[in-house]
């Protein structure tokens, strides 16, 4: 008899148990905090040396409760998602992306006709860009849950290429989580350790230049190769049975691409039109920030003028078309909107909806029309949102016991009397193993860099090394943990149990995992600019 893996909701409730049960073993304990302001917010930090004992809070009928304050502790993702969903499934009823993948495929397969192009590989070569172009969003400006979005574009062009679920979420969510631990410019993790270090913001950037570098090789390196496996054998994949869903949703020979443009599609790209020229005369101008330096650019009055243009040639082609450029350009407004005028989901997930009441406009859908495809799709990944809030009452239950300070302090106090290099590699993994509690790479910075900077104060370790080993620990086991919100709202949208990812992903995280400790050594023995 073949033996069943575990559903995602039974490997999180199995935590939330074993959490509860840790709040009757491990002694109740906190640290007092304080606020402080870094980069322009305000933040709470821990006070060094002010831990004490509290009153045991064992949990227990707390279990049951913990899905409700789950779901209280994460609504941004879980209404994200669900939102999502619909705006997807509006999207998906125009089978526009299926038509863009199809004429993608198409152009690219004529790449091949050139030598180094068929030497490497025309689809190693999209994978590999595709991957460094999020892990630059990773390194740049933190990407994270932002990918969720980016899951249901690039499975199904996984898919249509040949390869399964996984190497489609790699191309997204693993590049971002790479570039991320590669840290080079990341205001939420690398300047709030910084600022809270006492260094200079952003300064050490050129070895951490070189840290991103490695780390991508090895990452994009071990996903290819995978990817090259499945291609070979589509039965190796480790999702084989499980992408029978996107297999039979991205079969589309059928798709029509030349679909005479309807009036509902002229409709749609005047009131796009004019709307973002609106935007364009209110917010001329856009701060866009890397690091220390920024650049004032006239990004909305620029897109504007393209969709214009770009509007109007594809919907004179045909509708899809037509609503393909609309999804291209929901994603230069996003990527404009983070990095020119601090976006957050709130305003993300407006823009999707926006998307999709304009999609649904073009394809000449009624209102009704438009609220029953929304309605199916948020209904379709409504498993993703219940899991999120599922998985946030772990947290619930260890923050309720009282127990995640007392893990913070005897670890710290762990790491006195060795080496600067035993010290920062057990910082290393201290870090790594912490993404099991707190998921939020900010929330860790304002919690521990305080604690990590006063143990590298007193053995004397550099104050950069330690923020180093902060920022790749805080990076790769958050693609692996269960407790993560982002990486269970990822793999519901594919439709990837966690067990199967687990199963495939564990080496990936045990080589970089090895790779960033190798990466910290030249912090201590070297001397570098910065450190």
């Amino acid at each position: 008899m073949k033996r069943k893996f575990p559903h995602t909701y039974v490997i999180v409730f199995f935590i939330i148990f074993v959490a509860a049960i840790t709040t009757w073993i491990v002694p109740a304990g906190v640290f007092e905090r304080k606020t402080i302001e870094t980069n322009g917010n305000k933040r709470e930090i821990i006070q060094t040396g002010s831990y004490h004992s509290v009153d045991q809070h064992p949990q227990t009928w707390q279990v049951f409760s913990s899905f409700y304050k789950g779901f209280v502790r994460s609504p941004k993702i879980i209404v994200f998602i669900l939102i999502l969903g619909g705006a997807f499934w509006i999207l998906n009823e125009s089978k526009a992306i299926d038509a863009g993948v199809y004429a993608f495929l198409l152009r690219s397969k004529k790449l091949e006709r050139y030598t180094l192009f068929r030497m490497l590989g025309v689809n190693n070569i999209i994978i590999s860009l595709v991957m460094l172009m999020f892990s630059l969003f990773g390194a740049i400006f933190g990407m994270s849950e932002e990918t969720i979005a980016f899951v249901i574009i690039f499975v199904p062009l996984a898919i249509s290429m040949g390869y399964d679920s996984i190497v489609g979420v790699c191309m997204c969510f693993i590049g971002a989580g790479i570039g991320f631990a590669g840290c080079l410019l990341n205001p939420f993790t690398l300047g709030i350790a910084q600022e809270i270090a006492g260094l200079q913001l952003f300064s050490g950037i050129e070895y951490r230049f070189v840290i991103w570098i490695v780390v991508n090789i090895v990452g994009i390196g071990f996903v290819l190769r995978y990817a090259a496996k499945v291609k070979k054998d589509p039965k190796k994949s480790v999702v084989y049975e499980e992408d029978a869903y996107w297999r039979a949703h991205t079969e589309k020979s059928d798709v029509e691409l030349r679909l005479a443009s309807l009036s509902s599609t002229w409709v749609a790209y005047g009131i796009v039109s004019i709307t973002s020229i609106i935007y364009a005369i209110i917010l001329p101008m856009a701060t866009i920030k890397f690091g220390q330096a920024s650049v004032v650019l006239p990004l909305l009055p620029l897109l504007s003028v393209l969709f214009i243009i770009f509007g109007f040639i594809t919907a004179r082609k045909s509708m899809q078309y037509f609503v393909l450029n609309i999804l291209l350009f929901t994603i230069a407004y996003l990527m404009v909107g983070v990095m020119g005028f601090d976006w957050s989901l709130m305003e993300i997930a407006a823009l999707f909806f926006t998307m999709a009441l304009v999609s649904g406009i073009a394809m000449g859908k009624g209102p009704n029309d438009i609220v029953k495809l929304f309605v199916a799709g948020a209904k379709d990944i409504l498993s993703a949102a219940l899991v999120v809030g599922l998985a946030g009452g772990i947290i619930v239950i260890l923050e309720d016991g009282k127990v995640i300070d007392t893990i913070l302090y005897g670890i710290s106090n762990s790491m006195k009397g060795f080496g600067n290099i035993t010290t920062l590699s057990l910082m290393y993994f201290f870090q790594s193993g912490l993404n099991m509690i707190i998921t939020s790479g900010t929330a860790k910075a304002a919690l521990i860099m305080p604690i990590l900077r006063d143990i590298s104060e007193m053995i004397g370790l550099s104050k950069q090394a330690t923020v180093t080993a902060f920022h790749i620990g805080d990076g790769f086991t958050n693609l692996i943990t269960p407790t993560s919100g982002v990486l269970i709202g990822v793999l519901e949208i594919a439709r990837i149990p966690f067990s199967k990812w687990f199963k495939w992903a564990w080496k990936l995280i045990l080589i970089l995992s090895i790779v960033g400790l190798l990466l910290l050594i030249p912090t201590v023995t070297m001397h570098l600019n910065g450190y």
